[in-house]
């Protein structure tokens, strides 16, 4: 993670004798929160509140996710946006141009916890050029763990909002994202049919039948991989079945 201070200076020295007029500070606000909890619909409805208010807006999000379109950000209920979909955020000023860059006022990032380069970038776009950033991504990963790097930007951060789902067990509020599939790999894309929003109370119990599976798979006979992973898929499953159905 870099400082922003050296760029600061540089920023400064170079836009002596530049067309373009002094900027002014930018902004940076959050939102976070687990799957299904309306980060984007709640994104969109700014950006769109932004652009009604007649400032220049673009959309970011990243191109590995291709759930519902290439090109567009779209919510679960299957509202659209146009954006521009990148590996990585330090290519969107080159792909945008420079010129249409300087006239932009706001940036929106959309699932923000797949981008790397997150931090610099939010750094440099609300320190630098006066850009009011807007980002949603998730707080954490399916094991309540830091997801990406968003909650670094937090400390750069004009206003946070953590939403909340319906837990899809009680219809209590829910904070936490369930997986329902043994897959262990931090970035795993997907919908309702990988993951459900659950309270404290069920995301626990459900990874305890999880752990208590895996833990009785690793002491028994079953050695065979292939064969312990279709056990303890089953038994992901099974949980979340067993989750959905009290």
């Amino acid at each position: 993670m870099a400082s922003c201070k050296s760029s600061i200076a540089l920023n400064l020295t170079d836009r002596v004798g530049s067309s373009y007029p002094p900027r002014v500070s930018g902004e940076i606000h959050v939102i976070i929160g687990p799957m299904f909890a309306g980060k984007t619909t709640s994104l969109l409805r700014r950006i769109r509140s932004e652009r009604n208010n007649g400032r220049n807006v673009a959309m970011i999000k990243s191109s590995k996710d291709t759930r519902y379109a290439i090109d567009s950000v779209v919510t679960h209920d299957g509202v659209k946006f146009p954006c521009w979909a990148l590996p990585d955020l330090t290519s969107f000023r080159h792909n945008v141009g420079e010129d249409a860059y300087e006239k932009l006022d706001v940036i929106g990032i959309d699932e923000a916890q797949f981008f790397e380069d997150l931090y610099d970038f939010c750094c440099k776009a609300a320190d630098n050029d006066g850009k009011t950033v807007i980002l949603s991504g998730l707080d954490g990963d399916y094991l309540r763990r830091s997801f990406g790097s968003v909650l670094d930007i937090i400390p750069l951060a004009d206003t946070v909002t953590k939403l909340t789902a319906r837990c899809e067990v009680c219809g209590k509020k829910a904070f936490f994202t369930f997986r329902k599939t043994a897959a262990t790999q931090t970035e795993l894309i997907g919908g309702a049919d990988l993951y459900m929003p659950v309270c404290r109370q069920h995301y626990v119990n459900g990874q305890t039948v999880v752990e208590t599976s895996r833990i009785v798979l690793e002491s028994t006979s079953v050695h065979h991989q292939t064969t312990q992973l279709s056990c303890l898929e089953a038994a992901t499953a099974a949980a979340a079945a067993v989750l959905q159905s009290q």
